[in-house]
């Protein structure tokens, strides 16, 4: 496979970098890809994957959300263990911890995932899910998050309660589209093979057969949390993730996440992987930021 990338005057360095430093750092970390630079064009060859792969990445270096520079020095030791196949692309675990929380998940029933944003907990989990249908080894993936302020905040706003929560599923949606095709999704959608809903709609139901994520966990109630939990039918897998320093509950009010922290260690078929800023792949910027707070915090 052959794609041509047209990178902006703009962009030239984020993407070549000086004397294409860059660039040349791309190519060491993707041997499999055989990039050619001509101009502001840059050809990649290689097998689909590989190249839908760096593609992926040379836009994230548009973005300037990743620095091939910066990058973990470990990472090319994670490039083929852990690496998920999606319908889009393949996505590989960029640190220690992440290919830890890979590991739990094929290997527990439910997985609680705590730490700071940016470390990959949500994306990692729905990229799994993705890859759990793929391989025919669930029925259907259910997204869900707590939407805390809908009966607040969100409260004067006209419409369904569908469309007051909406704003609070947008990072579900986000990150399913980034593995599927959009058509596809809707189709999986209306199907009802792929649903993204409240936490409140799972109330009552039965999940088997399913991928379960539920995200922004820290902000669901201590009754919602076991609520949730006892949702889980036969054949399922459970990823529950959050940030227990974002709680956005009143302050009287405990996080469903934090109790169940307390209860669940030890529990067999049940694991905690905790995430730190080390583990951030976003932006760089995003890691300073954290750093930034902590500090402050202290």
């Amino acid at each position: 496979m052959e794609i041509r990338i047209i990178v902006p005057e703009e962009k030239r360095l984020d993407v070549f970098g000086v004397y294409d430093e860059k660039l040349k750092e791309l190519r060491r970390m993707y041997p499999s890809v055989k990039i050619h630079a001509r101009g502001s064009e840059l050809r990649l060859r290689g097998s689909q994957d590989d190249v839908e792969m760096v593609r992926e990445k040379i836009l994230d270096m548009m973005r300037g959300e990743w620095d091939p520079l910066e990058a973990d020095v470990d990472e090319e030791a994670y490039l083929e263990e852990g690496v998920i196949t999606t319908f889009k692309k393949r996505i590989k675990p960029l640190t220690p911890k992440q290919l830890e929380y890979v590991r739990a998940i094929e290997e527990k029933d439910v997985v609680f995932a705590i730490g700071p944003a940016g470390t990959g907990k949500t994306f990692l989990a729905v990229a799994m899910a993705v890859k759990y249908l793929r391989e025919g080894r669930v029925e259907k993936i259910v997204l869900t998050r707590p939407a805390v302020e809908a009966g607040e905040s969100l409260g004067y706003l006209p419409g369904s309660y569908e469309e007051k929560v909406y704003p609070y599923l947008i990072p579900l949606y986000d990150a399913l589209y980034s593995m599927i095709p959009y058509d596809r999704v809707r189709r999986m959608m209306d199907a009802r093979v792929v649903e993204i809903a409240p936490l409140a709609y799972m109330r009552g139901r039965t999940l088997s057969d399913a991928f379960i994520i539920l995200d922004e966990a820290q902000n669901t109630k201590t009754v919602q949390m076991k609520m949730f939990l006892t949702r889980i039918g036969p054949r399922s897998k459970v990823v529950i993730t959050g940030d227990i320093t974002q709680i956005d509950l009143p302050k009287h009010m405990e996080s469903g996440l934090v109790e169940a922290e307390r209860i669940l260690q030890g529990v067999e078929g049940i694991g905690f992987v905790y995430f730190s800023k080390e583990d951030v792949s976003r932006h760089h910027i995003v890691k300073r930021i954290i750093e930034a707070y902590d500090r402050f915090g202290k």
